[in-house]
């Protein structure tokens, strides 16, 4: 049986972190000074946000595409969770400083980042978590 988790609690359960840069990538693990950095501006972006219904559904083939521009944080889990009855090993997030809400695109091993997304919907924009990632 897969664990059901809150959202809220990703950043708890990662193993790890990547970040993509125009498709550079940059991994960091748990316990590590930059995994801490990310996590803290993660989990500060989202205070007083809402999750909503996705307005979309991802195709591996164009985000693996969309990948290789701009800037997209992973969290990397090690085993599979569920939110809201939606499997995933990984989520991933296109980040731009002037968005109010993003998509959460999920992975699965047996069909890449395919399927539903979950969506936040902020109290302010991605700017910090943009300029974190940026810096690490």
């Amino acid at each position: 049986m897969i664990e059901e988790v809150r959202l809220e609690d990703i950043s708890e359960l990662a193993k790890e972190i990547s970040v993509y840069i125009d498709g550079e990538k940059k991994t960091y693990p748990v316990g590590s000074e930059k995994f801490g950095e990310i996590c803290l501006a993660w989990n500060d972006m989202l205070v007083g946000a809402h999750t909503m219904p996705a307005f979309g559904v991802s195709l591996n083939d164009d985000t693996l595409s969309a990948m290789q521009k701009g800037v997209w944080a992973e969290f990397v889990f090690g085993c599979a969770y569920q939110c809201g009855g939606m499997t995933f090993e990984k989520l991933l997030v296109a980040v731009k400083e002037e968005w109010s809400g993003f998509n959460i695109v999920r992975y699965n091993s047996e069909s890449g980042y395919e399927g539903r997304c979950f969506y936040y919907s902020l109290c302010g924009n991605m700017k910090n978590f943009y300029d974190t990632l940026k810096a690490v």
